[in-house]
């Protein structure tokens, strides 16, 4: 099945055809802004090459994510301002976790929608966008009334949807259009075997597919010889990897770190339930490895953890945490937390703040609970109010910033590494990049000599340090 589809892409790619430009919205997590970098890539084969201007676009995708209760809503709302705006004769589609979930569903509602594609089959979307080509070029040559202005507000237009319920078993690889210059995404494993009972990844994203370290460790040795000094290793569970092919995680670790022209490695996200003794030591022991880990909590109450299946208590997490403080006594470590999961008490609310401030974290993501379709919480009652909700995030995010802002100080006067990624958005005066902990660092710098730093790793001497940035001096 899946050759007969590589072969009707390059039968397509083998036409002759006009260059266009595609313009992508990507919402979500760093898995979404590789998907839309894989995207650009396939896309580039048949002749579309991307685009910041939505005006001048031929085509426009926009790759959703459905973590938020709010996700649909966020796509109609977009969906519904591209269509007025959208350039006459250009196409519209919706891919990623939105996609997934909903399915057909979609293209059902939204009559002006052009192209739906899935998380499951994202390697078929040139051939979707061919398909979707071949159906306006056929409406226009039969009259559809309003088709010719693209504002299809009250008609249907020609749609081409395609949502795989069950994945293939071996997802094709496909041409990546690497957005960055410096550093890359690299997906080592995908989807997620844990059923976390508040979680839409398993239906989205499928169950755990890893893939083999050679074929990794190849796309990183040809990121290496391209120029790129630095990877970030993706997936919803990187700590899983192997476990579906009989290798592990630090195996691959290690066979990476032999890379030569890579110069830093950082992964994400962990899970508690696979982070091992030995792979924060591995971590520890290779220089090349970023000392920074995303360990997603949560919560920090035990009950609150079982209703949630997470599988892990909070002392496991804390061992976890110490031995990290332990062997990296400088590491970042950033998490997740949800507040008023369903039925969670003041009292094991406050555990969590407690969780915070005894693991130190550097940074965390909060979200007030959201239900999610297909998953066991979303029908469990939900007595918290949305005022208390409200109440604890706000809460919650000030004990967060006054914890980060104690843990930047321990850079203060040190000399750090940063890889220099260019102009800082806040103040183009100055640069901007990440030291090996993976603070974001603003460096103060002649203007004139920006051009000789961006791209390259530089050492800088922090002078500044609060919540959420440093500043710093090249030295």
């Amino acid at each position: 099945m899946q050759s007969l589809q590589q072969s009707k892409t390059k039968e397509n790619i083998a036409k002759p055809r006009t260059k266009k430009k595609v313009f992508i919205e990507t919402l979500g997590c760093q898995m979404n802004l590789a998907d839309t970098e894989r995207m650009l890539g396939m896309l580039e084969d048949i002749e579309y090459y991307p685009t910041d201007k939505f005006a001048e676009a031929d085509l426009s995708i926009l790759n959703t994510c459905s973590i938020r209760e709010h996700a649909v809503d966020k796509m109609r709302s977009y969906i519904g301002k591209w269509d007025k705006l959208r350039k006459p004769g250009s196409l519209i589609a919706v891919s990623g976790c939105v996609a997934q979930q909903e399915g057909s569903d979609l293209v059902k509602e939204i009559k002006t929608l052009d192209i739906l594609v899935g998380t499951h089959n994202i390697h078929r979307l040139p051939d979707l966008v061919i398909e979707a080509e071949n159906k306006y070029r056929e409406a226009l040559d039969n009259g559809v009334e309003g088709i010719e202005d693209n504002r299809g507000i009250n008609f249907s237009r020609p749609q081409t949807a395609e949502v795989w319920e069950e994945l293939p078993e071996l997802i094709p690889e496909t041409p990546i259009f690497r957005k960055t210059k410096y550093f890359a995404w690299v997906n080592i494993i995908y989807g997620c075997n844990y059923k976390c009972t508040y979680c839409i990844v398993p239906k989205t994203r499928g169950e755990q597919r890893s893939r083999s370290i050679e074929e990794i460790k190849s796309e990183i040795e040809g990121l290496a010889k391209e120029g790129f000094k630095e990877i970030i290793l993706l997936g919803q569970n990187v700590d899983g990897y192997g476990l579906d092919i009989k290798t592990n995680f630090t195996t691959l670790l290690r066979e990476i770190h032999k890379v030569e022209g890579i110069e830093r490695i950082k992964f994400l996200t962990s899970h508690p339930c696979d982070m091992t003794f030995e792979l924060i030591e591995t971590v520890a022991e290779l220089p090349k490895f970023s000392k920074y880990f995303h360990l997603p909590i949560q919560s920090g109450n035990n009950e609150v953890l079982k209703r949630m299946a997470r599988r892990y208590t909070y002392e496991r997490y804390m061992e976890l945490i110490n031995y990290i403080r332990k062997l990296m006594p400088s590491a970042t470590v950033t998490s997740d937390i949800i507040i008023g999961f369903p039925g969670e008490t003041h009292e094991q609310f406050m555990d969590s703040i407690k969780a915070i401030q005894e693991a130190r974290f550097d940074a965390c993501n909060t979200a007030v609970y959201s239900k999610r379709p297909f998953t066991p919480a979303a029908t469990w009652d939900d007595p918290i109010s949305a005022e208390e909700k409200n109440e604890r995030i706000r809460f919650m995010n000030a004990i967060i910033a006054e914890t980060a802002e104690k843990q930047a100080q321990r850079y203060l006067g040190t000399i750090q590494k940063v890889l220099v990624e260019g102009p800082s958005q806040r103040n183009p005066m100055r640069l901007a990049g990440r030291i090996d902990d993976n603070k974001t660092t603003n460096i103060d710098c002649d203007p004139e000599l920006h051009d000789k730093y961006i791209g390259q790793f530089v050492d800088v001497r922090i002078t500044k340090a609060n919540a959420w940035a440093l500043r710093a001096e090249i030295v």
